[in-house]
C-alpha cells in the first residue's frame, strides 16, 4: 500500500511546472502552504524553540502566575506561572503529532477496506459498507466524545476514538472511486488474465483512486485538530500538565476577565492551524484535480 501511495506522489502524475504555476498564481494557497510548513517545523523542532522548556510540563512558578505578557513573556504566563508561549510551542507538537496519528490510520484503514469493498463487491461490500453506514449515520465528534467516555479520558484514547469514528469517511470516498475504476479496460484485462484480487486491489485500482483522499486527508488535519481541542476542552481529551490548546483553554474558563490571554492565545493558535491546513487542502484539491483548476 506504502508503494501505491508513493506512486501517486510521482513526478508523472502531474506536470511539475504546472503545479508551481499553480501555486504562485494562488495566493491564499501559496501563504497557506508557508503557514503549514512552518507549523510543522515548529512541532518537529519545539525543545529548542521554547525559552522556558521546562514549562512545558512541571515547572510552578507560583509568584509569577498570570502575569501580563511582556518581553519575559511574550504570551503571559498561566495560572502555575508557567510561560504560556512555551506551552504553546510545544502543544503544537501535540495537536500536530495527534492529528497526524488519527488522519493517518484512519486513511489507511478506511481506503484498505474501501478498495477492497469497491472492487469485489456483492456479500463484502454489503458487510463493509452497512458497518461504515452504521458509523456515518453518527456526527463524528458525538461517535468519539462517546468512545472517549468509554474509554477513559486521555488523549491517546482520544485518539482512539477519533479514529473509530474518522475511518468510515475514507471507506466511503474510496469505494466511490474504486467503483468507477474498476470498471476501465487495463482493471477489466487484469481481471481476464486471472490476476489475483489483491493485486489487482493495490497495484491497479488503489494507485488511481487516491488522489482524491489525499486532498481530503490534508483538509481532515485542521477538522481532527479542532475535534482534538474540543474533546480535551470537555475533559475527555489531554489531562494536565499537558500542554493542549484545548485544554489550555478550558482551564482559563476560571481567569477570563482577570486574564485574557490565558485563553486567547491557545484560540488563535488552533483558528491559524485548523483555517491553514483548510486552505492547504483546497489549494491541493486544484493541482492534484484537473476538473477543478481554473487555467
Amino acid at each position: 500500500m506504502v508503494s501505491s501511495i508513493l506512486k501517486v506522489l510521482k513526478p508523472k502524475w502531474m506536470d511539475f511546472r504546472l503545479s508551481l504555476y499553480l501555486i504562485r498564481r494562488n495566493g491564499l494557497t501559496r501563504a497557506s502552504m508557508i503557514i503549514v510548513i512552518l507549523i510543522f517545523l515548529t512541532a518537529i523542532f519545539a525543545p529548542l524553540l521554547m525559552p522556558y522548556p521546562g514549562d512545558a510540563f512541571t515547572d510552578i512558578h507560583s509568584t509569577e502566575a498570570l502575569s501580563s505578557p511582556s518581553l519575559q513573556h511574550l504570551f503571559g504566563t498561566d495560572d502555575m506561572g508557567r510561560d504560556l508561549f512555551s506551552r504553546i510551542i510545544y502543544g503544537t507538537r501535540i495537536s500536530i503529532m495527534s492529528a497526524v496519528y488519527v488522519v493517518v490510520f484512519s486513511f489507511l484503514i478506511g481506503s484498505t477496506l474501501g478498495a477492497i469493498a469497491g472492487t469485489i463487491g456483492g456479500w463484502v461490500d454489503e458487510i463493509i459498507m452497512r458497518i461504515a453506514d452504521i458509523f456515518l449515520s453518527f456526527p463524528a465528534l458525538l461517535l468519539a466524545l462517546f468512545f472517549a467516555t468509554v474509554l477513559g479520558p486521555s488523549l491517546t484514547n482520544a485518539q482512539v476514538a477519533l479514529i473509530v469514528s474518522w475511518w468510515p469517511w475514507y471507506t466511503r470516498y474510496m469505494r466511490g472511486q474504486a467503483v468507477s475504476v474498476k470498471e476501465r479496460p487495463f482493471v477489466q484485462a487484469a481481471i481476464a488474465i486471472g490476476t489475483k484480487k489483491p493485486k489487482i486491489i493495490f497495484r491497479h485500482v488503489f494507485p488511481n483512486c487516491i488522489s482524491p483522499l489525499i486532498i481530503q486527508a490534508a483538509m481532515d488535519m485542521g477538522g481532527v485538530i479542532l475535534c482534538l481541542a474540543s474533546m480535551s476542552f470537555l475533559g475527555l481529551g489531554a489531562q494536565s500538565p499537558t500542554p493542549e490548546w484545548g485544554l489550555m483553554i478550558t482551564t482559563s474558563k476560571t481567569y477570563f476577565l482577570d486574564a485574557w490571554w490565558y485563553g486567547i492565545f491557545p484560540g488563535v493558535a488552533i483558528f491559524i492551524t485548523v483555517l491553514s491546513f483548510n486552505l492547504f487542502g483546497e489549494g491541493l484539491r486544484e493541482i492534484l484535480d484537473p476538473k477543478t483548476r481554473k487555467l
